[in-house]
């Protein structure tokens, strides 16, 4: 382990590909503040799971896809930051926080549409100004993305749409903070064997093989792919990336 003191902040990191990102950067000694929407017990497992890996790390709930909260957030960062790590600010920011819609474009409706839009976009954009002041100049930001920007599966067209949007926000914000020497880059992941949309990728033979079939490598991807990734990118010689969208799908629908 090297102890680097470094510290993430990872939205959505008590599950999934979120939480696996935060066990890589552990093993590179560095900690994470990780979020949780509902479920404490599983942040709670999280938390110990990071720690056995390496690194401090502290659970904290927020539910991104409600802007009024962020500014209470900032000041359990804050506070967290300082009594977990004697800081004052953190290094690395990863918007990861998300969650499916899987609905044909004529059946979605204004209610759906406003949630992805709250949860992928919107809180994303919010939540990383509100951010700004703690994130050490020179620090990175990494969005979440999804193939499905790139390539169409029908049914995502909410979700892809709103990932399609932040895409361009990274490029915006690359430019607009490389003042402070911030690296702001989106990572889209293709299908990973995770339970996001229910397990659908996971859990579902038909829809693996499917997706395994559509993919350069062969097989569906591991949230070690992603994780893997994720760390490479933020805490690698990197820094010269910036505004730029890196896609780890193995080269699903090439």
């Amino acid at each position: 382990m090297t102890n680097t003191n470094q510290v993430a902040v990872i939205t959505g990191g008590s599950r999934g590909l979120g939480r696996n990102a935060a066990v890589h950067l552990a093993r590179a000694g560095v900690g994470s503040i990780i979020t949780f929407r509902g479920n404490k017990e599983e942040a709670d497992k999280a938390v110990a799971e990071i720690e056995k890996a390496g690194a401090k790390a502290v659970a904290l709930q927020l539910d991104t896809g409600k802007a009024g909260s962020f500014g209470d957030f900032a000041g359990q960062v804050k506070a967290a930051l300082q009594k977990t790590w004697k800081r004052e600010r953190f290094d690395f920011l990863l918007n990861n926080a998300g969650q499916g819609l899987h609905a044909a474009f004529a059946e979605t409706t204004e209610a759906q549409l406003d949630e992805i839009y709250q949860v992928h976009f919107k809180g994303p954009y919010l939540l990383t100004q509100k951010l700004l002041p703690l994130i050490e100049d020179g620090g990175r930001v990494l969005n979440v993305s999804s193939g499905l920007a790139r390539f169409t599966i029908p049914g995502s067209s909410a979700y892809a749409a709103m990932k399609g949007a932040i895409e361009v926000l990274t490029r915006y914000q690359a430019k607009e903070l490389g003042a402070r020497q911030i690296s702001v880059n989106v990572v889209a992941p293709g299908a990973i064997e995770t339970d996001f949309n229910g397990g659908m990728v996971r859990d579902n033979p038909q829809m693996n093989k499917m997706v395994a079939s559509m993919t350069a490598l062969g097989r569906v991807g591991k949230p070690d792919d992603v994780g893997g990734a994720v760390t490479a990118l933020l805490l690698g010689d990197t820094k010269w990336i910036n505004g730029q969208r890196i896609e780890v799908s193995g080269g699903q629908g090439l």
